[in-house]
């Protein structure tokens, strides 16, 4: 197994050095739902909700909290996002949103963080603009789903943790 990184030898956490490491182009791909009542969907899907576009607002809260998550993560390095994408699909079978974000760069380290609070706060957002009528929304599933770029390669997620 690995050692953790954000640890020196001493035991204190400190910023990873990536100096050395060579700009490359990095693309990482994260995942997560929400799930929900049949109407709050229904809400959602039909743009029947009072807030307004719901998914609009959370596809914009997820790209900003990619542009911010070395705010939002202590150790995280900042980098500079060339792409960031965020989706979302609409599950009637199980009541659920899934939203996926995609974020790439030109950088020294992988942008796998910066996808998964994409995804987090894209999911946050849903639930803040209809906890109203839906306090039992649940987030849940939130993953990274693929990387690609840098020392270590590509990885997609395989089901299992």
């Amino acid at each position: 197994m690995k050692e953790l990184s954000h640890f020196n030898k001493g035991g204190a956490a400190w910023m990873v050095d990536v100096a050395d490491k060579p700009e490359t182009h990095r693309i990482a791909v994260a995942g997560g739902r929400i799930s929900m009542n049949r109407d709050t969907l229904e809400k959602l899907s039909s743009g029947g909700h009072k807030k307004g576009d719901v998914l609009g607002i959370a596809r914009i809260a997820g790209i900003t909290a990619a542009k911010k998550t070395a705010d939002l993560v202590p150790l995280c390095h900042p980098l500079p996002l060339t792409r960031v994408e965020v989706d979302f699909q609409l599950d009637e079978a199980d009541c659920a949103v899934t939203c996926e974000a995609r974020v790439e760069t030109v950088a020294r380290t992988g942008v796998e963080m910066e996808a998964l609070c994409a995804v987090q706060n894209a999911l946050l957002t849903i639930y803040d603009m209809c906890k109203a009528v839906d306090r039992g929304m649940c987030i849940s599933a939130v993953r990274v789903l693929e990387k690609r770029g840098g020392r270590s390669g590509d990885w997609h997620w395989s089901g299992e943790s």
